[in-house]
């Protein structure tokens, strides 16, 4: 079981991804925008991050130069 951070503005977005992912066994976090997810990762602990790119507060670039400043968690970056 992998522990899965899911970023992304929009909510059918990260329910779709959470439905595949838990169906798969993997436990799901949501973040509802950059921000949140910068607070998630700093409380948690995840094995993959799938994030989108266009979001408001902070975008998913500058999520991921937040991350890898303490983290080489993978990452995988959506875009429409």
């Amino acid at each position: 079981m992998y522990r899965i951070l899911v970023v992304d503005d929009e909510e059918m977005i990260r329910k779709l991804i959470r439905k595949y992912a838990e169906f798969d066994g993997h436990s799901v976090t949501e973040a509802t925008d950059g921000m949140d997810a910068v607070i998630k990762f700093k409380n948690g602990t995840y094995d993959i991050i799938i994030m989108d790119i266009m979001m408001p507060e902070l975008d998913g670039f500058s999520v991921c130069r937040e991350i890898r400043k303490t983290s080489d968690v993978p990452v995988l970056m959506l875009s429409a």
